[in-house]
């Protein structure tokens, strides 16, 4: 009976061991381990059709993450909102329904105020500038801040600078005087609008397009990507390129199941999520002057305001800046301003 004992003990020693050699997360060059069993589902959220440059950016992401997984992480994408709005995808990767998502950080205002920084009018004179600011020091603050509601921020991509589109011609602060424009559920957005002498009118993404065409709104704003994609150059007369706001999106994932997987698969994410952002914002580069063509080709008139005319936009909107610094934090806001000069010399 004592030799029968020993022979199991030994027998579940071997058993233990064998189990621990196979059980390798990684295979020596960064990768995961294919011969792990665990899968890992990423479900990656996005408010734009499944052809624009943020579709084509989560398409290299999934690609990336996939391959240098070896497959242990399954990235389904959900284009076009189909997993329900922003806000409330936002909240689903709060409570780990949703591993993933792109949010506009406009809408992030009521999650994390910081957050908002991006959609100041103005603040960033150009793309050099936004990626100086967002992909270094004060973008690394402003993501590790989402921590506090139960997400982990991992990159900036965008939409791209932001345009006027409008029923009536407008070249000047005061052309905006009395019109109700379609804006998101951000304050800074709608105190820029207020700023210009519009009634701004909260109004969702995904309702935008009939709210034009039903003269519910008279004109709104969005980057020449959503111009083109939603289609909103059909219900508008006129294209105003301005650039006078940037937005940006933040890749969101859910804390609890991020923290949960292994370190190198949390490497490969982030890694992956900041190599598509990259090729995302080429991406949307490439594309603005087939989306002008577009617009114009259908007939709604498209032309740039003058330096003369944006600094005077600049100078009227200048009070929404002030107005934030204290929710968006100060010194953060002071960071900004430095990179930019210093960028813009």
């Amino acid at each position: 009976m004592k030799k029968q004992f020993v022979c199991l003990s030994m027998l579940f020693v071997l058993v233990f061991v064998i189990a621990g050699c196979g059980g390798s997360e990684t295979n020596g060059t960064g990768e995961a381990d294919a011969s792990s069993d665990d899968i890992y589902e990423l479900k990656l959220h996005h408010d734009l059709a499944a052809d624009s440059p943020q579709h084509l950016g989560a398409e290299k992401f999934k690609e990336l993450v996939e391959e240098k997984t070896n497959g242990r992480v399954e990235v389904k994408l959900f284009p076009s909102g189909q997993l329900g709005d922003d806000v409330e995808v936002t909240e689903l990767i709060q409570s780990g329904s949703v591993e993933a998502g792109l949010i506009p950080t406009a809408k992030l205002s009521t999650f994390d105020a910081s957050m908002q920084l991006p959609d100041l009018p103005f603040i960033f004179p150009s793309r050099e500038a936004a990626y100086e600011v967002l992909d270094g020091e004060v973008g690394q603050e402003l993501l590790a801040g989402l921590a506090d509601i139960g997400i982990t921020g991992a990159s900036f991509w965008e939409s791209g600078f932001k345009q006027f589109t409008n029923n009536e011609k407008i070249e000047k602060p005061s052309d905006f005087e009395g019109l109700k424009i379609r804006t998101m559920e951000s304050p800074i957005v709608i105190e820029q609008f207020k700023a210009l002498g519009a009634n701004p009118v909260p109004i969702s993404f995904a309702e935008t397009y009939n709210s034009l065409q039903q003269n519910v709104v008279e004109g709104q704003e969005n980057p020449l990507v959503s111009i083109v994609k939603m289609k909103f150059y059909e219900v508008q007369n006129y294209t105003i390129l301005s650039n006078h706001g940037y937005l940006a999106y933040a890749f969101l994932l859910s804390k609890d199941w991020f923290e949960g997987l292994p370190e190198d698969i949390q490497t490969v994410i982030l890694e992956s999520s900041q190599e598509a952002a990259e090729f995302e914002r080429e991406e949307t580069i490439a594309q603005e002057e087939d989306f002008i063509k577009t617009i114009e080709d259908y007939g709604t008139e498209v032309y740039e305001l003058t330096d003369k005319q944006l600094a005077v936009f600049q100078e009227e909107t200048k009070s929404v800046h002030e107005q934030f610094a204290d929710e968006i934090g100060p010194d953060l806001l002071d960071k900004t301003y430095e990179i930019v000069e210093s960028v813009e010399k």
